[in-house]
């Protein structure tokens, strides 16, 4: 009676720990504004994940200033800011040392590239 109980408990645990979760569960898939501006976006995304290195005078390491609009607007039009956050274009990924931006960040800032590098 002991060892059946002892089964059948097991096999409950198992039945009810299972997940039936996908890949796309567990990418955040927050929808993107209708138009993606520096202003409202992308420059709050600049200031949590870069300013740190890419300050008005680029310390540890950083070659430009991500301080301005006309700073990132020149990074992703003339530095490949968008290729080394994906990770897939020259130098190395950023930022630099830490994990790379969520999709949803990535997505954000090409999504901007896209409608036009607007200010506001």
């Amino acid at each position: 009676m002991k060892q059946s109980t002892l089964i059948l408990s097991l096999f409950f645990i198992c039945l009810f720990n299972c997940a039936n979760d996908s890949e796309d569960d567990l990418i955040e898939t927050t929808p993107l504004p209708n138009l993606v501006t520096y202003n409202d976006d992308i420059k709050t995304v600049i200031d949590n994940n870069c300013i740190s290195c890419h300050a008005s005078t680029p310390n540890s390491g950083a070659s430009i200033s991500l301080v301005t609009y006309t700073n990132v607007k020149s990074a992703v039009q003339n530095n490949n800011l968008i290729s080394k956050i994906n990770g897939n274009g020259p130098g190395a990924q950023m930022p630099f040392g830490a994990p790379k931006l969520p999709q949803n960040l990535i997505d954000l800032i090409e999504k901007w590239e896209t409608d036009g590098l607007l200010e506001n």
